[in-house]
């Protein structure tokens, strides 16, 4: 009888045992053999199905837009978010300090003129920005520098002078319309901007205790590079969908009158997000247009596009990127019509 109890005794176990291990095992598992055979089948039937479609005109447009902008901009990027690990790890804050005046007033136009030593586009300025800001610079003072890095640093202003030959005052024009534009925003955010605005994504800043300087500015770059990589992406598709969708017909229509082509310009170089080394070479094509209107997507285009916008939602949250975007599209286009009906 003993024996007998200890051999149900010991049953009874063996199929609790392996009644957990089954409930161990998610259900999703218990069917892999159908799963496998999933994986390998339905990829190959929907690029079967879609593989005439993708091939049309306007998908393999789609598509060069779409590389192009990425490819472009991903150097600068890359570039952006390696000097904002740099400046995290190996930068103290005291340096911050020392440059840039206490007053945040003053701050603003100093971090403005310092943005003409970034030789890059947009992408790179926000996660420099960013860093700037995790470093106890005021953000006013970054966000001036987040918006005239990209504008007036001697790589664009030099490709300017050559899309324009021989126009001297497009070059002056674009340097005080995108400068002034950075130090307006500058201090509006002083004025209006609120701290509930502004919530960064995640911050590595300040320096880990009992860490390698080089463990942290690997960790810092590798997470600014991959989560403003992933909305940069969104950024070129967006603009890839503008540019192949809009016909030829509609930019004509609105080159004849005067602030029409201000305004229209201005959209367009919010939604096709051309890198600032090369937008000029675009404005300048665009001959039917208005110098006013050229100099008006040259100003808007570094400051506000599709990817910065998608770039300063995930950097530093969709509340201030709706905010800041608007608001900085309306100053350049008023400084743009200001500076150009001035000088051009």
């Amino acid at each position: 009888m003993q024996g007998t109890e200890e051999r149900t005794g010991e049953t009874e176990a063996s199929d609790v045992d392996g009644a957990a291990e089954d409930d161990a095992v998610p259900g999703w598992l218990r069917f892999w053999p159908l799963l496998l055979l999933g994986a390998a089948t339905v990829p190959g039937v929907v690029l079967y199905l879609g593989g005439r479609w993708l091939e049309t005109p306007v998908m393999q447009a789609w598509r060069t837009v779409c590389l192009a902008v990425t490819v472009q901009a991903l150097p600068f990027l890359l570039l952006g978010t390696a000097l904002s690990g740099a400046i995290n790890a190996f930068v103290p804050a005291r340096v911050f300090n020392r440059v840039l005046p206490r007053r945040p007033v003053f701050a603003v136009p100093v971090a403005g003129a310092a943005g003409v030593v970034l030789p890059g586009c947009e992408c790179a300025s926000v996660p420099v920005a960013n860093r700037l800001i995790g470093r106890g610079v005021t953000p006013a003072a970054a966000f001036a520098f987040l918006l005239s890095a990209p504008a007036i640093n001697p790589v664009v202003l030099t490709a300017t002078a050559v899309a324009f030959p021989g126009n001297p005052a497009m070059v002056a024009a674009r340097l005080l319309a995108s400068l002034g534009t950075a130090l307006a925003m500058g201090w509006l955010w002083l004025w209006l901007g609120r701290a509930e605005w502004l919530k960064p994504a995640v911050r590595h800043s300040g320096h880990q205790a009992g860490g390698s300087r080089w463990r942290e500015f690997r960790t810092g770059f590798q997470h600014d590079f991959l989560h403003a990589g992933g909305f940069l992406v969104v950024g070129a598709m967006a603009a890839a969908t503008f540019n192949v969708t809009v016909p030829r017909s509609v930019l004509d229509a609105f080159s004849g009158s005067l602030w029409l082509s201000v305004l229209f310009l201005a959209v367009l170089a919010i939604v096709l997000a051309v890198c600032s080394e090369a937008d000029a070479f675009v404005a300048a094509s665009l001959n039917g247009f208005s110098p006013v209107a050229q100099l008006a997507f040259m100003v808007v285009g570094p400051v506000v596009d599709m990817k910065l916008i998608a770039l300063q939602a995930g950097t530093f949250g969709r509340a201030f990127a709706i905010r800041f975007s608007a608001a900085t599209a309306v100053v350049a286009v008023l400084f743009s019509v200001l500076i150009g009906g001035a000088l051009l």
